[in-house]
């Protein structure tokens, strides 16, 4: 399984509602260069999804 990395932006990079919320960075899930989540409020969040998607199996 390809790996999920956690991506963090800053600044106008962040989007306008979170930046109105008065957030200044949030993070992102990425998988294979894409992104697999919306913007996260905080690198503790990223961590915990990152870690339920991982432990999740795909069943056919």
């Amino acid at each position: 399984m390809t790996p999920i990395q956690i991506m963090s932006v800053v600044g106008s990079a962040v989007p306008s509602s979170l930046r109105q919320q008065g957030l200044l960075a949030c993070w992102y899930l990425i998988r294979n260069g894409e992104a697999i989540s919306g913007p996260l409020t905080s690198r503790r969040c990223a961590e915990t999804l990152a870690g339920r998607l991982l432990d999740q199996t795909l069943v056919a």
